[in-house]
Order: C-alpha cells, then sequence, then structure tokens
C-alpha cells in the first residue's frame, strides 16, 4: 500500500518558521533517497536542535528507512511541544503504519477525521488503514472520499488500485470468484495495462480454469522485455493445465533464454528457472530436471525455490523420504511457506503417513485460509478414511452352455487411522441350460486390514461358504492372509494365502474342490515410464492336484493425462495331473498376448476403463490358437459420496473349464459412503485445532 508524503515541501517552505535553506535534504525525501535524508537532518537537528521542521523531516527520513519506532518517539515528543500542529499529527498518524500498528492508527485517523472531516491527507490515511487491516469495502468507500476532494491524485488513484486488489485477492481466497473478477475488472478499466491487475486476473482465470482467457492475458501482460519472460512463465503454466506439456517446456525454454538478457535480476531469474524445472518433471525429463536443479543449488544452497525443486523432483521420482525431509528443512527456516506445508502434507500422503499428511494440509490452511489444493487434500484423507457400502452384481455365460448370476454385497469401515475392518456376503447361482444340472453358492466373510507402517499393510479375512449343488450340500472355511509393502521407491510387493472354492459352473461347485493359493506379487515402476508385473503361485487342491502359475507383463506408459499404456504379457500355466473332463489342468499352458489399455482419473465426474489384447495359445502339444480379451467400464460420480459405473468383459482364453470357450459377463458396481466423515473425526478435527493452538 503506497505511503502518503504528507509534510509536503510546498508546505514546509510556506511556513515561514525557519530561516535554514534544508532544500538538499528535501530532495532527499522527495526523490525517496531515504538513508541520505536520514543523515543530511540527523546533523540539521544537530546543529538546529529546535528546528521543528529538520525534526519533522528527520522524523520522516528514520520511518521511511526502516526504522518506524524512533520516527514515533520523535513525533510523540512534537506533539508534546506542539499539540495542535497538524503537520505532527498526520506524519505520527503516517508513522504507526510504518510501523504496522493498524489498530492504533484507524483509532488515531478517527479522531482526526473528527477534527479535519474535510482534509484530503486524513480521509486518504484513514482508506490506507482500513486497507492494511483487511476492511476493503469500508476502504473503498473512504478512498472514493479522498478521489472526490482531488480526482487526479495519483497517491489516492494508487490506493485505489492496492485496495481493489486486496480486496479481490481477499474474495478470491474465499471463493466469491465473480466478485474478485469485478473488482480487476474496474482496476483495468480505470488503469488500462496494468501488469499487477493483469497478473492477478491471470491467476483467477486460472482458479477458474478459464485457461484461453488466462492464456490471453499472460500475452497481453508483454510488453518490455522482462514482462515477456513474467508472460511466458505464467503461459507455460497455462499449458501445463491444458495437459500441454510439451508447448509449457517449449515456452518455458524461451524464457530461460530470454532472462539471460537482464542478469542483475535474481529474482525473475530463479522464478523462471524454477518454472523450467517444473516444465521438465510435468514432461518426466528428470535427469534434465535434476541437473537443473542441482546447478541451482550450487548458487543458491538455503534459497527456498532450491529446496522446494528438490523436494518436488523426489516426489515425481517416487523418493517420498527424500521430500519429507526437504520439505521439513524448508519448514524449519520459512515456517509458512507454502510450498513447505503443502508439499510436506503431500508427501506424507504418499507415504502413507495420512494423521501427518492431514496435521501438515491443517496447518497449510491456517496460513492459507480456504486454499483449495489444500482443501482438496483434506477431503480426499477423510474420504480414504471414511467407511462405505459396495454392491457388485454380473450375470455371465459362456459357450459351455454355462450362466450364472453373482452378486457381492460388501462393507469397509475403518475405525481407526491404521485399522479397517470389512465384511462381506457372495451369493452365486449357476446352471447349465444342457444338463441342467444348477448349484449356488453363499460366502460370508469378516476382514482386517492392518497398516504395520506407512509402507506396509497386512490383510486377512475369514468366512464361511455354504454350497448346494446338485448331489451334495457343504459348507467350507475360507479366508486369505497377506502382506504387503513398497520394500522401495517404485516397487510393490505382496505375499499371501488364499483358501478359495472352484465354483465357476454347477460342476464344479458340486465337486467341492478346495484351492490352497500361496502367491508372491512384484510391480516395479522406473522414471522411463517402463513397468514390469510378476505373479507367481503355487495351488495345492483337496482333489490332490496340484498347480503352477507364473504371469508377467512389460508395460510402457504412453500417456499420462488420460493414462495410456501398451505392453506385452506372457502366462504359463502346468498341472501335476490331468483332469480334462472334471475341469481344464493341462501339463503346460502357455499364452503371449499385447494389449493396450486407456483409462482417466476416477476423481473425474466421468471416468472410463478401457482395454483389449490379442495374442497366441498353446495347449499341451496342440496347434497354437488366437486370443482375444476385452474390458470396458463406464462410471459416473452422482454425488461426493455415491458412485455408480457399468462394464463388460469377454475373453477366449481358456480357462478353469476347458480350451476352445468363450466367456462373457457383464454388470454393475455401486459405491456409497454411508457416512460423511470417519467415524474418528474428533481425532481428526483435533489436529485442525493443535494447529491453531500451537500457532
Amino acid at each position: 500500500m503506497p505511503r502518503i508524503l504528507t509534510c509536503t515541501f510546498f508546505l514546509l517552505f510556506t511556513l515561514g518558521i525557519m530561516a535554514q535553506d534544508m532544500t538538499e535534504g528535501f530532495v532527499y525525501l522527495e526523490n525517496g533517497n531515504f538513508e541520505k535524508a536520514q543523515n543530511y537532518f540527523k546533523k540539521m537537528v544537530a546543529i538546529y536542535p529546535t528546528n521543528k521542521t529538520a525534526k519533522l523531516c528527520y522524523g520522516r527520513a528514520l520511518g521511511l528507512s526502516g526504522d518506524p519506532e524512533k520516527a514515533i518517539s520523535i513525533f510523540k515528543e512534537l506533539k508534546t511541544i506542539y499539540p495542535k500542529d497538524f503537520e505532527i499529527k498526520i506524519n505520527y498518524a503516517e508513522s504507526l503504519l510504518w510501523n504496522k500498528n493498524y489498530k492504533k492508527a484507524k483509532e488515531y485517523y478517527q479522531n482526526l477525521n473528527h477534527d479535519y472531516p474535510d482534509n484530503f491527507a486524513v480521509i486518504l490515511g484513514y482508506a490506507n488503514t482500513l486497507s492494511n487491516l483487511k476492511e476493503y469495502p469500508e476502504a473503498l468507500l473512504w478512498v472514493d472520499k479522498a478521489l472526490q476532494l482531488q480526482s487526479t491524485n495519483q497517491n489516492a488513484l494508487l490506493s485505489l488500485k492496492y485496495i481493489r486488489l486486496g480486496y479481490a485477492f481477499q474474495l478470491s481466497q474465499n471463493k466469491e470468484y465473480e466478485e474478485a473478477l469485478h473488482l480487476l475488472e474496474q482496476n483495468i478499466k480505470d488503469f488500462p495495462s496494468d501488469k499487477d491487475t493483469l497478473l492477478n486476473l491471470a491467476e483467477l482465470f486460472l482458479k477458474l480454469k478459464r485457461f484461453d482467457k488466462a492464456q490471453n492475458t499472460y500475452k497481453a501482460i508483454a510488453t518490455n522485455k522482462k514482462d515477456s519472460i513474467i508472460a511466458l512463465n505464467g503461459l507455460a503454466l497455462v499449458m501445463h493445465k491444458k495437459n500441454q506439456n510439451k508447448n509449457a517446456l517449449q515456452l518455458s525454454n524461451q524464457a530461460v533464454q530470454k532472462v539471460k538478457e537482464i542478469p542483475n535480476d535474481t529474482t525473475l531469474y530463479l522464478t523462471t528457472q524454477e518454472r523450467y524445472i517444473q516444465a521438465l518433471l510435468w514432461n518426466r525429463k528428470f535427469r534434465a530436471a535434476n541437473k537443473q536443479t542441482t546447478l541451482l543449488e550450487n548458487t543458491y544452497p538455503t534459497n527456498p525455490k532450491i529446496l522446494s525443486l528438490i523436494a518436488t523432483y523426489g516426489m515425481y521420482t517416487g523418493d517420498f523420504k527424500q521430500s519429507r525431509t526437504t520439505y521439513q528443512e524448508l519448514l524449519e527456516t520459512y515456517p509458512s511457506s507454502f510450498d513447505g506445508n503443502l508439499g510436506i502434507a503431500n508427501a506424507y500422503r504418499a507415504s502413507g503417513l495420512d494423521i501427518k499428511a492431514l496435521s501438515a494440509a491443517y496447518k497449510t490452511l491456517f496460513y492459507y485460509s480456504k486454499q483449495p489444493d489444500a482443501e482438496q487434500l483434506v477431503k480426499k484423507i477423510k474420504k480414504a478414511h471414511t467407511p462405505f457400502l459396495t454392491q457388485k452384481t454380473a450375470y455371465t455365460f459362456d459357450n459351455g452352455d454355462n450362466r450364472a448370476i453373482n452378486s457381492e454385497f460388501s462393507a469397509l469401515i475403518p475405525i481407526s487411522p491404521k485399522l479397517k475392518l470389512s465384511g462381506q456376503y457372495v451369493y452365486r447361482s449357476t446352471e447349465n441350460s444342457v444338463s441342467e444340472r444348477e448349484a449356488t453358492a453363499q460366502e460370508a466373510s469378516l476382514g482386517a486390514r492392518y497398516k504395520l507402517t506407512g509402507n506396509t499393510l497386512l490383510k486377512s479375512t475369514i468366512g464361511i461358504n455354504y454350497s448346494e449343488g446338485f448331489t451334495t450340500d457343504y459348507s467350507q472355511v475360507l479366508g486369505t492372509l497377506e502382506v504387503a509393502t513398497k520394500p522401495f521407491k517404485l516397487q510393490n510387493a505382496s505375499l499371501g494365502y488364499q483358501r478359495q472354492l472352484q465354483q465357476f459352473n454347477a460342476d464344479l461347485i458340486d465337486r467341492e474342490i478346495v484351492m490352497n493359493n500361496y502367491y508372491l506379487t512384484y510391480n516395479l515402476g522406473t522414471t522411463f515410464n517402463l513397468g514390469w508385473y510378476t505373479q507367481l503361485m503355487h495351488t495345492s487342491q483337496s482333489d490332490k492336484n496340484t498347480r503352477n502359475l507364473l504371469f508377467t507383463s512389460l508395460y510402457y506408459t504412453l500417456l499420462h493425462r488420460p493414462v495410456l499404456k501398451t505392453g506385452i504379457n506372457y502366462q504359463n500355466i502346468s498341472f501335476k495331473d490331468q483332469v480334462p473332463t472334471i475341469y481344464f489342468s493341462p501339463s503346460k499352458f502357455n499364452l503371449g498376448e499385447i494389449f493396450i489399455e486407456v483409462l482417466n482419473s476416477m476423481e473425474k465426474p466421468v471416468f472410463y476403463h478401457l482395454s483389449a489384447a490379442v495374442g497366441r495359445q498353446w495347449v499341451e502339444n496342440d496347434p497354437s490358437s488366437n486370443t482375444f480379451r476385452a474390458e470396458a467400464k463406464l462410471g459416473h460420480h452422482f454425488s461426493d459420496r455415491f458412485i455408480a459405473n457399468l462394464y463388460a468383459k469377454y475373453s477366449n482364453i481358456a480357462s478353469a473349464t476347458a480350451a476352445g470357450f468363450e466367456f462373457t459377463e457383464f454388470g454393475f458396481y455401486l459405491k456409497w459412503y454411508f457416512l460423511k466423515k470417519p467415524l474418528f473425526h474428533k481425532k481428526i478435527d483435533s489436529l485442525q485445532n493443535s494447529n491453531e493452538i500451537n500457532k
């Protein structure tokens, strides 16, 4: 907010109270050379200790050069000697603003306004005081009063501009976007091509996802060499928001080249380098981003932008531990850093430490009230710990004349940050239209998921199955036990045991074949879009047969928004005993296929998942045959708490029944968060309260 030069030199020259010539000092003050003015008037006060003007200007020079407390003491002394002197009163009022004592300044200006109701300096000073207190609507009224007195006064016009900017920012923070937009448009009307207003407009358009308008606004900023660099940095961000990351990198690279022409502007240089490294990360050019960050770190080792970039690099490359450490280092020096607080919240979240993530997100909101990204993170974490119900119903049929209806109802209830309980009921009814054999199976189970550490999860279920075949009824105890972990960055592994029944068709249900599966899965990701998934499984069955299974997939991510993957799969199955009349049990089975998969984020209002694969399969020593499988899913978020999707599957890969079969399934899936918040919401809410108390 601009300061008002109330000690005008025209007035001082016409006061007629001084015989000394202090023109040199006045010039220093007028030109903003406050340190020289301070030294000059200090000497004048020493020579003329009773000269009011020398002391008044010495006080102004002190206050404007960064020592408002000394300025206040001088003005207080002058007030005692000259209690009715307006110049002293108005300078004292302004010194309160320099010292950021806005509440006291407000009270003092109110008294001045009572005594001098039509004084321009008092009215404008009061408007600026209200602005500093963020009382923007009232500040606008008072600055308008000032402009009614002096419509072309530059200080008043400047105050009007910054009051509108401050008010627009406040409205934007409160998500009153249209009101904020109206104020900024008023500013552009009154101050055409004003850079500060254009920058605020562009940022607001980004929040509103009006990317074309943001793009045009940034272009309007580029009126000189420096502003063109600022515009390019902004345009790169717009391209990123539009999912045009290659264009973002091109624009950022242009800005990097241009900033070399302005060698002494460190702030602009660092801002441009920051955007360039971000653009490299957006394009997954991690080696180049790391190299560029290291070069900057060598020159600016403790700069907050550099620390934030190092931490961001860790987030993109899966090194969340390094990110947490770097963000913590940043916060130790800059406790209120937005990048530090929200960054470490996301790092905790990615590390599976949800309560710490919530605490950091709440701390971000304490410093930056209603910040959308922090609010969204809080919402995501709370939702991840909110109880929900699911219902999945499917109808299947194959070319062996089997038909089945399968219905699954389940519930997941987190009862603490680490422990989630689950329950499931499954009903399956199947028949063969040729043999007219029918069977049903029902299964009820309870389970638990316990987070041992941020990266290690223990899962277990136990249940009972009751089946009615066409010749026999029986019940069996079923269950699973699994440990899932992330041993290293970009890696996931699980080791488990599962006891289940062969239940694909009526014949298999009737035979009561229990399967004991022992399995190991491993997934390796990379920073260069290549991934590798493998599953090994050994199965011992109650009919004394055993099965060994290997499935491995090498895949490559072509796009990230939406996700587009392609790759090759290989599967090998072998049974100890061959009982083809009962179920598919070859001594050797091999399958190779290529696949493609596309999916968009499930967080979008409408989401989808499509995949298809073609290949060849070899059963025993028989001639190979072609395979094809496909799956499609289309879902919709009807609300934050209710999700539904439809899906369909088709496959002609040999399965548990026979080779040369075709299988089709379609159904629907519903998910309902039946509570609005976690059961342990009081503990979560206490995190928000503790941040306020600690602050």
